[in-house]
């Protein structure tokens, strides 16, 4: 079960946009994501060097944790709300569930539920 710090600190690196370093320092070398219903990508490094791809094709970022958090031992429940203003000036807005398993103080594996049209950018 994650401590309320480690939580924070989690929190803390996702709405600074540190969202590589947040896979590095808080995933287990396993971890898993998945959105909605698609098949998880798998690994750590692989994570980190998907997010790193998507943050380079942003000019900004905004990452917002809209609380409370909800906590029931190992499981973890945060509403995200995300603007990604790419570089061909368009603008992507999402609003997403993470529902995340941990083991002791690291994630182990996280599934994002999101409306997929939300994906699709629009000009501003």
């Amino acid at each position: 079960m994650p401590t309320l710090e480690t939580l924070e600190r989690f929190i803390a690196r996702i709405e600074s946009n540190s969202h590589a370093e947040a896979l590095e320092e808080f995933y287990t070398e396993d971890g898993y994501i998945q959105e909605n219903q698609s098949e998880p990508r798998i690994g750590r490094d692989a994570l980190v060097s998907r997010e790193r791809e998507l943050m380079a094709r942003a000019g900004n970022v905004t990452s917002t944790c809209i609380r409370p958090v909800f906590v029931n031992g190992d499981c973890v429940v945060i509403r995200w709300v995300f603007r990604f203003e790419w570089l061909d000036g368009t603008v992507t807005e999402m609003e997403e569930i993470a529902y995340q398993n941990w083991e002791e103080q690291r994630i182990i594996g996280e599934t994002f539920f999101y409306d997929p049209a939300q994906r699709n950018p629009k000009k501003v």
